[in-house]
C-alpha cells in the first residue's frame, strides 16, 4: 500500500519534482513532463501516463490510489478485497488513517511487515501521510501508534469520531472528507516541523551518517532522536533503515539486479539486503516482488 506512480498537473514542475523526491522516494531520473504542466515519476516497473488514480488489479481484489487534492504530500487510497485473504503491509515511515466496516483506525509506522486478515467484501479508505507529517492531525506522537493498529476514538473525542463516520457513512465523496477533516485537525502549517521533516527524511535517504545529520541541524544525536520519536515514530536509524528498505524493494521491483540494489541503496552486500528485507517484509526479497 504504497505510492509507486505518480502523475499530475502542477504549478511549479520543478519544485513538485524535487517535493516527491523527497517524501516520496521518486527517482527524478524517471521524471517526464509535459506541455500541459503535467509532471509524471515512477518508483515501479514500467512508465505511466498521466492520471490521477492508479488501480491495482489482485487476484484478492483491487487496489487503488491517488495524490491528495487537499492535504499536502498526503495519498489516498482504496482497497476492496474480493476474497479472505492476509495482506502483508510493509514499513515506510508511514502513517494512515484507515475508514474500514463503519470503524475509524489509525495505522502507525511500523518497523517490521504487519499482517492484515480481511475478508470477503471487506472495502477501505485510507488516507496515508508522508513520514513525519501524521502525528499534526492526530494530535499526538507518532511513537504512540507504533506497530499498532489503534481505533481514532483513543486519540480523538469519541464525538468527533462518530460524527466522522456518520459523514462517511452518507457522503458522496467520502475521501473528500476524510481529507478536509483531516486538514481541518492539523490546524496552519508549522514551517519549522515541516523544515526539519524535510531535512531528516532527504539526507537519511541520501545516506548520510545520523551524527551528520544531527550536526547538519544544530542538534545532538539525543535530541534528533528525540525529535524522530514524536514525528516519525521512531529514531533515526531505524528511519533510515526502513527509507533504505524501501527504495530497495522499489528498485527489485523494477527489474533491478539484487546485487544492483544492494549497492545502489547502500547496502554493505547482497546478503545484507537479503537479511535486512528478510528481517523487515518476513518473506525473501524474491518471494516479496511477486506480491
Amino acid at each position: 500500500m504504497r505510492l509507486r506512480h505518480l502523475g499530475l498537473l502542477v504549478a511549479d514542475q520543478g519544485r513538485s519534482q524535487r517535493f516527491y523526491a523527497t517524501y516520496f522516494g521518486f527517482d527524478p531520473a524517471t521524471a517526464t513532463r509535459y506541455p500541459d504542466g503535467t509532471v509524471t515519476g515512477s518508483r515501479a516497473t514500467g512508465t505511466v501516463r498521466p492520471g490521477p488514480v492508479i488501480p491495482r488489479c489482485h487476484a484478492v481484489g483491487v487496489y487503488r490510489e491517488r495524490a491528495s487534492r487537499l492535504y499536502p504530500g498526503a495519498v489516498v487510497w482504496t482497497r476492496t478485497v474480493s476474497s479472505a485473504t492476509s495482506l502483508r503491509v510493509l514499513p515506510d515511515g508511514c502513517l494512515d488513517l484507515i475508514w474500514v466496516s463503519g470503524t475509524m483506525l489509525v495505522a502507525g509506522p511500523d518497523t517490521r511487515a504487519h499482517l492484515a486478515e480481511s475478508g470477503p467484501g471487506t472495502s477501505y479508505l485510507g488516507l496515508r501521510f508522508a513520514p513525519g507529517t501524521g502525528p499534526a492531525v492526530l494530535g499526538a506522537p507518532a511513537s504512540e501508534v507504533r506497530d499498532a493498529r489503534v481505533d481514532l476514538d483513543a486519540l480523538w473525542r469519541p464525538s468527533a469520531v462518530r460524527r466522522l463516520g456518520a459523514r462517511l457513512a452518507e457522503a458522496a465523496d467520502p475521501a473528500r472528507v476524510l481529507e478536509s477533516v483531516a486538514l481541518a485537525a492539523a490546524g496552519p502549517p508549522d514551517s519549522g516541523t515541516a523544515s526539519i521533516v524535510a531535512s531528516v527524511v532527504g539526507s537519511l535517504r541520501a545516506g548520510t551518517p545520523v551524527r551528520v545529520v544531527a550536526e547538519g541541524m544544530g542538534l545532538s544525536e539525543r535530541q534528533l532522536h528525540r525529535r524522530c520519536l514524536t514525528l516519525f515514530g521512531y529514531g533515526p536509524k531505524t528511519l533510515s533503515r526502513v527509507l533504505r528498505f524501501d527504495r530497495a524493494v522499489a528498485l527489485a521491483r523494477r527489474g533491478v539486479r539484487f546485487a544492483d540494489v544492494a549497492a545502489r541503496t547502500g547496502y554493505a552486500d547482497q546478503a545484507h539486503l537479503s537479511r535486512d528485507v528478510r528481517t523487515l517484509a518476513g518473506v525473501p526479497l524474491g518471494t516479496l516482488i511477486q506480491t
